[in-house]
């Protein structure tokens, strides 16, 4: 996937019932160079995806009939697209529940429309890197535990082969623990990693965990008895195991 460019612009699909805003973000990011698609609620934003191609999806969250929450884990499940969710609710549960169904990022109302547009191209750049050339092969794939990580398709099979769906933030994690196993990594490279840089407060460290629990819950990884995504006591997580690489 390329950088937005007039003869190949990536895709955003705004879902907002407030015409007003969707107009305001559609020119914002027509502006910044990417092809637009709008839907006012559930039905309209499953035909545009059965439509056309979407590289990523604004959604907001109070929407008529099936809410955003609603929306965003039932897309989850079935595509692996990127989704920032828009919501005027600022409360940190609000924000960690976005999350918690699979959303990438979030933004809260009012928003600066060029905070927007750079968030848009935050999440378009960790889940679309285009492919640099090396003087060395690059690994294609982390094997562990029976899972494997396919770096290039960014997609998790297990022993099985049977795929697991991850977001775009939940690879981000898996791939820079595959490739530091035994090394931990605190809340705070979590956050980062996540896109969600800021002082570690304890909403934010509600994220980093949050974000470790749904990566255990794709493993199969029971946080009670957790022997491959370890919890070190005032330091972070560290993934247990030997990594092969091929």
């Amino acid at each position: 996937m390329t950088t937005p460019s007039q003869a190949n612009p990536q895709t955003v699909l705004i879902v907002d019932d407030d015409e007003e805003i969707r107009t305001l973000v559609a020119e914002q990011l027509t502006r910044a160079g990417y092809a637009v698609v709008t839907a006012s609620d559930g039905p309209t934003m499953t035909s545009a995806l059965a439509a056309s191609p979407i590289d990523l999806i604004l959604l907001d969250l109070n929407l008529p009939g099936e809410d955003g929450l609603s929306l965003c884990r039932h897309t989850r499940s079935r595509r692996n697209i990127p989704l920032i969710m828009l919501t005027a609710r600022t409360e940190p549960v609000d924000r960690v529940i976005g999350l918690e169904v699979g959303a990438d990022d979030y933004i809260t109302k009012p928003f600066d429309p060029r905070e927007l547009v750079a968030r848009v191209r935050s999440v378009m750049r960790r889940s679309y890197h285009p492919v640099e050339p090396a003087e060395t092969p690059t690994p294609k794939r982390a094997r562990f535990r029976g899972w494997t990580l396919d770096f290039e398709n960014r997609r998790l099979t297990d022993a099985k082969d049977r795929v697991v769906m991850l977001s775009s933030a939940e690879f981000s994690l898996l791939k820079f623990f595959t490739e530091h196993p035994n090394q931990v990594l605190s809340r705070e490279q979590i956050l980062t990693l996540t896109a969600h840089p800021g002082p570690t407060d304890v909403a934010a460290q509600r994220i980093a965990d949050l974000q470790i629990s749904r990566l255990r819950h794709k493993l199969n990884d029971d946080a009670r008895a957790s022997d491959l995504i370890m919890t070190v006591r005032h330091q972070g997580y560290v993934l247990a195991s030997a990594v092969t690489f091929e």
